[in-house]
């Protein structure tokens, strides 16, 4: 079993949780390929802001994974970019283990995570869609609420 860290958006995440689903781009293909089902996925939610006030990235949720890959051209992801939407074509399906009744603020998290080797640069290792994290980082977070 493997264990992903998923990052994702807040518009993103309400389709994730509606549909049990979980997608990337064409350029991810090979790295969600490597999920096989009973895999766990982490959500990690990227800091966003609400009018005024800054909402911190954040671990919104736990799934396993329940499927292959396979590829769905259906626009249910929504994305901007310089080239216009993205339509996350390669997904999994996913069913929740555990959503956070209240999000765990990533940050305080970072000390006590080994897959970020560089502390004071931990925004580099959350900018892919989705990465391997050891199962230590797993249980880190599964056990935080």
């Amino acid at each position: 079993m493997n264990y992903w860290l998923c990052v994702t958006t807040e518009e993103n995440w309400k389709v994730i949780k509606e549909k049990n689903i979980w997608g990337v781009s064409q350029k991810f293909k090979k790295t969600i390929q490597k999920v096989k089902p009973g895999d766990k996925l982490v959500f990690y939610l990227v800091q966003t802001k609400k009018g005024d006030e800054t909402i911190p990235s954040r671990i919104v949720g736990i799934f396993e994974a329940t499927s292959e890959t396979y590829k769905e051209n259906s626009k249910i992801f929504k994305s901007k970019s310089a080239s216009g939407d993205i339509i996350y074509p390669y997904r999994i399906k996913i069913k929740p283990i555990k959503i956070f009744s209240k999000p765990i603020e990533f940050k305080p998290l970072i000390p006590k995570l080994k897959f970020i080797k560089v502390k004071d640069k931990w925004t580099g290792y959350v900018r892919l869609p989705m990465r391997e994290i050891p199962e230590e980082d797993y249980k880190t977070i599964y056990e935080k609420e």
